[in-house]
């Protein structure tokens, strides 16, 4: 099999520094940039679940509200009360199979979530510190929404 000249300069290419792959990854930075930029950050379907059900119970509630630290996902103003809803995976829940720890490129994953963790708790005690009572539900929760309404519940009427 004889190689062309073109054949010769996309292997220059590939081999060069600039344009290599990280050996654990076998897609393309712009085909995993695509990827990751599918992933959301508001609107999601556990988030969306949690909201259904808290207006189905007769509460309403402000969305994402950016002036307040970490944009909370549901606002209770007249309360004083925050609800966030939070993927097992991408926020680390210590008690959940869900939020397994990749085993594939850990160098990447373990200090991202831990920068993740470490963000929603430093915006937590800001939030407290300013006069805000903060819940954090849990994707894992939804598996049993009679117990999620009734904390729920608990935790937006209580004084």
């Amino acid at each position: 099999a004889q190689r062309s000249i073109g054949d010769s300069a996309a292997i220059q290419i590939a081999l060069s520094s600039r344009h290599r792959f990280p050996a654990m990854d076998r897609l393309s930075p712009q085909q995993r940039s695509f990827i990751m930029s599918r992933i959301r950050g508001k609107d999601t379907q556990p988030e969306l679940a949690v909201r259904r059900m808290l207006h189905r119970l007769g509460f309403r509630y402000r969305l994402h509200v950016r002036d307040l630290p970490g944009t909370p996902d549901l606002v209770f103003h007249s309360r004083r009360k925050i609800v966030f809803v939070h993927g097992c995976f991408w926020h680390c829940h210590s008690r959940c199979g869900i939020a397994g720890v990749p085993t594939s490129n850990r160098d990447y994953w373990l200090p991202k979530l831990k920068r993740t963790r470490q963000r929603d708790l430093q915006n937590s005690a800001k939030l407290r510190r300013l006069g805000w009572k903060v819940l954090v539900v849990w994707e894992c929760e939804l598996s049993d929404a009679t117990k999620l309404a009734a904390r729920l519940v608990r935790f937006l009427c209580a004084q």
